[in-house]
């Protein structure tokens, strides 16, 4: 009777176990098998919507324009402030205009890094926006979020940078539209909304490269001294410019790092896409991008067999200022007419 009664037990503790070790496996596979879908949420990652895969394929509806103050009105031309919506944002901007025209070009025009506590409006564009426009062309600045009368950006760095591609994007959709504000405020001119062209200078010239690959489209672009390195290198080379010589900054792109392959969000990955014409304008002499990122950028873009010139001005800094400003302009608008006025 004892003995009957110690086999019953150990058969107990046998199936018990059998039963702990079932337990453990099926929890083992559901959930620490990387290769057996489990019930876990994954990690949110928001910024994927800005890789340029995803840029490439959402929609840019536009908005319309509206007109406020004058900010010069000369013999040739009017600058004005304008506003339109980026994303359900608010966004500020100098649009600059011939005193009368019909079926104008468009050019957009993309300034470089300015200090926000010492930006105003047309702050790095608004010259070359008047010499355009003396010229028969409109053209339309925007302040980016954060700057001008612009509304706040992401409060996230990195996505703050990703929003001025979009800004830009949403601007283009949105030209279609400018008859339509022309006619509300009484001007007797026009544009051609498929006539159309961009201006980028130094980091303009990083989110115009940017712009031509996620859209794939033809606007004859100009670029001025760009900055044509992949992201993030593109903003970490001037990390000795800020107070903590980009302590902060390394540590949020080392946070972007872990979670996104920063390939999807740089211009280097996609020159392939690009399909516009044009020329690149660059100082020997520049002291914020180097010659060889430029010479670099030409032979990739001309290895691919696209449509591009490089000129190149011996002794001349960032901002042309040392006797070649007006050349350069000019060549600028020979260009234009070319591919906006055949």
């Amino acid at each position: 009777m004892k003995s009957k009664l110690v086999w019953v037990l150990l058969i107990i503790l046998l199936l018990q176990s059998i039963f702990i070790i079932y337990k453990f496996e099926i929890f083992n596979l559901t959930v620490l098998n990387p290769l057996v879908s489990t019930n876990l949420s994954p990690t949110p990652k928001p910024l994927e919507k800005y890789s340029f895969e995803n840029l490439k394929s959402r929609n840019y509806p536009g908005s319309l324009f509206e007109f406020g103050q004058i900010l010069s009105n000369q013999p040739l031309f009017t600058s004005q402030m304008f506003y339109f919506t980026s994303d359900g944002k608010k966004v500020s901007g100098l649009i600059t205009y011939p005193k009368k025209t019909n079926n104008a070009p468009v050019i957009v025009l993309i300034r470089g890094f300015v200090d926000p506590t010492i930006y105003e409006t047309g702050v790095g564009s608004k010259h070359v926006g008047e010499e355009l426009a003396k010229n028969g062309f409109v053209t339309v600045s925007p302040d980016f979020l954060g700057y001008g009368e612009s509304a706040s950006p992401s409060a996230q760095p990195i996505e703050e940078r990703f929003e001025t591609y979009t800004t830009v994007l949403n601007l283009l959709s949105s030209i279609k539209y400018l008859n339509r504000s022309f006619t509300d405020n009484n001007l007797n001119i026009s544009v051609n909304p498929d006539h159309v062209g961009i201006w980028g200078h130094s980091n303009g010239g990083h989110i115009a490269l940017a712009v031509l690959e996620i859209s794939g489209s033809t606007y004859p672009t100009v670029l001025w001294a760009p900055v044509s390195k992949p992201f993030p290198y593109s903003i970490l080379y001037y990390t000795d410019e800020y107070e903590d010589l980009g302590k902060k900054l390394r540590k949020l792109v080392a946070d972007f790092e872990k979670d996104y392959d920063a390939d999807k969000y740089s211009i280097s990955e996609y020159f392939d896409r690009i399909n516009a014409p044009i020329i690149i304008q660059q100082g020997d002499s520049d002291e914020a991008v180097p010659q060889k990122w430029s010479d670099e950028l030409y032979k990739t873009l001309k290895n691919l067999q696209k449509d591009v010139a490089y000129f190149t001005y011996p002794g001349e800094d960032h901002n042309f200022n040392r006797g070649n400003w007006s050349k350069i302009v000019a060549k600028d608008i020979s260009f234009y007419n070319k591919y906006l006025n055949p």
